[in-house]
């Protein structure tokens, strides 16, 4: 005897063995043996065989109608034998009977199940709708289909082109699209991203390191004319008395947001007096108003070689930039200077229209100011005598800052180093090396950072918070010791070597520097009743929200940077390729098997580098590399230099660098001097164990 039964929701048949009351013991067609409840065996036959009767049966159930086996089951709950009476219209074999079960059970929303052998027929509505949706999901398997077989032609179906962005970085995984995009993937054994590419989603892969960023960042777009629409346009202050200087500004040729300008003027006893002048958004630009809103959720100004995102609509850093030939509204710090000494006599802050005489641009200037011209009075440039006057100056105030950071137990700041400026025109890239601490830098870079820390000071004289970022302040060890922190109050910067640092000097391009400048001012305007009048009180909780959100979207600002700048090194090796200039490379070894390259900033990992030391001056056969992955690779051929005749890496390579940001080489040095040399490279852990304090001097 057979049987054919129910276990766990499979429908089976095999000889019965033996039997009790309660159970059979059943042989399967497989020689597998199981015990069978006896209320789970639906049918008992003596022929055909077990496998015999799976495959009529299942025979049986595709030729059975369910359209018409459901007009026959009628609307009360049923067995299957009674069903299958009305519609074979005999007595069923053990074939038929067990088919019949096959072909219920298969279509749930035709007949719910009701028990063992149970069965109700589904109503008409639920049985409507659920061939709509099986027809639904079939046309939408055929759909998907076709749109893989067009992204596996190299064509992108219509409906993927407006969403490519969404699909690459933003999926809703259920949707038709992506599926289609997973499965062509899978089959071409390619990434979502190159397939993108190849298909013309996405033009270039420029434009998906881009369009990646700004989807996360600048979702809504970065113009700003449907931000402005509603808003009055900016306007120039005319009651501001007019300074008596001849400023000048020093920037890279690139740059449009002109922060910050120079000033020296003799006085009748002979002091020096030195003004540092800040543009003054801060005067067209007010707390929780409406471009105050659009600055806030910008942040800063976002840099990438050969283009930007600022922070402020163009229309106000027109008018408020210290172009060449006009009078601006700046915010100015004056010192008075004994040339004797060079010592600081008095500081006094002032808002003030500033006359702008030059916009000088260190592009043309950097090989005609130097050390050697200033030194012999050489050559002849604009404001030529004032820079002097400044180059002196600004020796006096780094050698104040090296004295504070021996002080608290660092090393000289290391100037060894080269910084590259990229430039960008018609998708050709070149880079630029220019010596760290060239006088022009030095110059700028000085006074900006004795501004800063001036006027951190006056805010925390008179009891108003600011945003601040200082260094060595805690406890920890020394890399949490030496991590960059902001703060509203004052503190030291022990890597810079002053007593508190406040960025200030850029407020067309850091909203931090904004922030500050509203208080600055309110320090200069109101005094000692500062504290009542600022925009921003004590324990605002408001500052700290930006504090908070100002170091989440600057980190993912630079991090956009470095990968914009990796991009490119990529690229220029493109075009050096063509030219066969860049078969081999010269490289210097950071740690390990991290490297950095001589002729640009890009860093990579070597693996299987000999081991060698820090500085190792080593030659590179280039195989290749990958503008969507952004990796790099070559093959190590020779050790040129060992580090004692090649000083050619510093601490900076190692650790966690802000550089020397004011050093104006261009106006994304300015955010980040160095492409990060990547997770395993900044391990400033390390570089403590190398030397405790051996740091290059960053803000």
């Amino acid at each position: 005897m057979n049987v054919f039964f129910e276990e766990s929701g499979d429908f089976k048949a095999g000889s019965v063995m033996s039997q009790t009351p309660d159970s059979f013991q059943v042989e399967l067609p497989s020689g597998k043996r199981s015990k069978v409840k006896s209320k789970d065996v639906l049918i008992q036959f003596a022929a055909p065989s077990a496998e015999q009767l799976i495959k009529e049966a299942h025979s049986i159930a595709d030729e059975i109608d369910l359209d018409f086996l459901w007009e026959v089951a009628g609307e009360e709950e049923f067995g299957f034998a009674d069903l299958g009476k009305e519609y074979f219209g005999a007595a069923l074999s053990p074939a038929q009977n067990a088919g019949l079960i096959f072909r219920l059970h298969s279509a749930p929303f035709y007949f719910y199940k009701k028990g063992r052998g149970r069965y109700k027929a589904a109503p008409a509505a639920s049985v409507q709708a659920a061939l709509a949706g099986i027809e639904k999901k079939k046309q939408q398997a055929l759909l998907q289909a076709e749109y893989v077989e067009q992204l596996k032609a190299g064509q992108l179906p219509i409906s993927m082109k407006s969403m490519a962005q969404q699909l690459l970085y933003k999926p809703d995984k259920n949707s038709l699209e992506y599926k289609a995009l997973t499965a062509a993937c899978q089959e071409l054994q390619t990434t979502p991203e190159r397939l993108m590419l190849s298909t013309g989603g996405i033009a270039s892969a420029k434009d998906l390191h881009f369009s990646k960023f700004l989807f996360e960042y600048f979702p809504k777009g970065v113009g700003f004319s449907h931000l402005m629409a509603n808003i009055a346009p900016p306007e120039l202050p005319t009651d501001l008395p007019v300074a008596d200087v001849a400023a000048f500004s020093i920037d890279d040729i690139n740059t449009t947001e002109i922060d910050d300008a120079l000033s020296v003027t003799t006085l009748p006893d002979g002091m020096l007096q030195i003004g540092i002048h800040i543009a003054a958004p801060g005067l067209a630009i007010h707390r929780d108003d409406a471009v105050d809103a659009i600055a806030r959720s910008r942040m800063s100004t976002v840099y990438m070689p050969g283009d930007k995102i600022t922070m402020l609509p163009n229309e106000l850093v027109e008018l408020y930039t210290l172009g060449e030939g006009k009078a601006r509204p700046a915010v100015s710090l004056y010192a008075t200077v004994n040339p004797a000494d060079w010592s600081v006599v008095s500081t006094v802050s002032k808002i003030e229209a500033v006359p702008i005489s030059a916009n000088l641009r260190n592009n043309t200037l950097d090989d005609i100011v130097t050390e050697e011209a200033l030194a012999n009075n050489e050559g002849d440039y604009p404001h030529k005598d004032d820079l002097a006057v400044l180059w002196k100056w600004a020796q006096v105030l780094e050698q104040g800052r090296m004295e504070k950071r021996a002080a608290w137990g660092l090393k000289p700041e290391q100037n060894n180093r080269m910084d590259f400026n990229f430039y960008v025109e018609d998708d050709v890239v070149s880079i630029v090396a220019r010596k760290r601490g060239s006088p022009l830098d030095k110059i700028v870079a000085e006074l900006m950072i004795f501004a800063n820390s001036t006027w951190g000071k006056l805010m925390a004289d008179h009891g108003i918070p600011g945003i601040y970022r200082s260094q060595g302040v805690g406890s920890g060890g020394w890399a949490a010791r030496m991590q960059v922190k902001m703060l509203t109050h004052a503190a030291p910067h022990h890597n810079l070597g002053v007593d508190q640092y406040a960025w200030s000097t850029s407020p067309l391009r850091r909203y931090t520097d904004l922030v500050n400048q509203w208080q600055i001012m309110a320090c200069i305007q109101h005094g000692v009743t500062a504290p009542l009048v600022a925009p921003f009180k004590p324990r605002d909780a408001t500052l700290f929200a930006i504090v908070s959100a100002f170091d989440a979207l600057y980190a993912g600002y630079n991090d956009f940077q470095s990968t914009m700048e990796r991009y490119w090194c990529l690229r220029w090796f493109a075009q050096e390729w063509q030219e066969q200039r860049a078969k081999q490379v010269e490289a210097v070894v950071v740690k390990e098997d991290v490297l950095r390259l001589v002729d640009i900033p890009l860093v990579i990992r070597l693996a299987g580098l000999p081991s060698m030391q820090r500085g190792s001056k080593v030659k590179l056969d280039v195989i290749g590399w990958d503008e969507v992955s952004l990796s790099f690779e070559a093959r190590f051929l020779e050790l040129l230099s060992s580090p004692d005749s090649n000083a050619g890496v510093d601490d900076e390579d190692e650790g966690e660098e802000e550089g020397l940001e004011e050093q104006h080489t261009s106006e994304a040095q300015l955010e980040q001097t160095e492409l990060n040399t990547d997770a395993d490279a900044t391990n400033i852990q390390s570089q403590a164990q190398e030397s405790a304090g051996d740091d290059a001097a960053t803000p």
